[in-house]
């Protein structure tokens, strides 16, 4: 069987947007924020020569360490720069409360859903396994796997328009009492995101030029059908190319 090249494309697009925008899911990197840990005030650690315990650094020291935070839409995570010391933990507080975060996990999930139903719809549609795949499934899958393009496009688009809002205090702005110099910016899962989102649209798209059904010129032995068996041995189709043969009769 000769597939066309739409129902290629589509096919091997959409996977490949799913398992992008599913890794930009479950990933805690959707922004980063940076911040030096502050020695002066209340609660501050002490300054003495001694060895922090698990660090390998001098409590002395403490002020130069810089705190790697990332958050993502299920986990965030706390890391000191430079080091192997880690920490991750489910999204708690006011950042899992937030309803602009809760309407992007909502829709990242409603979109894995509809791209994985889509993907079913057009494997069933394209039928690899026979001569005449069947269009209109393809076509249905391809408008799937759109929708849930569009749908974590716009996801995407509300948490980066939302990026230093998201679980902050309107009337402390982008600081928090622990993190005082908190600068956040985008990370590389958001970016995941965005090319997975980008691709599925385009299988998407490229499974619905499939729905489009090929013009058959009429047999001359069988003019009521555009496509017989009669035609096989008409001798001004059986002299062209086979497949060019297969393409007026798909």
């Amino acid at each position: 069987m000769h597939t066309p090249a739409s129902m290629v494309m589509g096919i091997v697009f959409a996977p490949l947007g799913l398992v992008l925008v599913f890794t930009a899911a479950i990933t805690p990197q959707w922004r980063e924020g940076q911040a030096r840990l502050g020695m002066t005030g209340p609660g501050s650690y002490p300054r003495s020569g001694v060895k922090s315990q698990g660090t390998g650094l001098r409590a002395g020291s403490l002020e130069a360490l810089l705190l790697l935070r990332s958050d993502g839409l299920w986990e965030s995570c706390l890391q000191v720069a430079q080091s192997e010391l880690k920490h991750c933990w489910p999204v708690a507080g006011s950042y899992q409360k937030d309803p602009r975060v809760r309407l992007v996990q909502g829709l990242v999930l409603s979109s894995l859903f509809l791209c994985g139903t889509g993907i079913v719809l057009a494997s069933i549609g394209v039928r690899c396994w026979t001569d005449l795949p069947l269009r209109g499934i393809a076509a249905t899958g391809g408008l799937l796997v759109v929708l849930a393009g569009l749908l974590s496009l716009t996801a995407l688009g509300v948490y980066t328009h939302n990026l230093g809002k998201l679980g902050m205090d309107p009337r402390q702005g982008n600081t928090s009492p622990r993190f005082p110099h908190l600068s956040i910016r985008p990370a590389g899962s958001l970016y995941f995101g965005w090319l997975g989102s980008c691709i599925q649209v385009l299988g998407g798209t490229a499974l619905l030029i499939s729905f489009k059904q090929p013009r058959c010129p009429a047999c001359p032995a069988c003019p009521e059908l555009p496509a017989c068996p009669v035609c096989h041995s008409c001798p001004e189709i059986s002299s062209k190319p086979e497949t060019e043969l297969y393409e007026v009769s798909c």
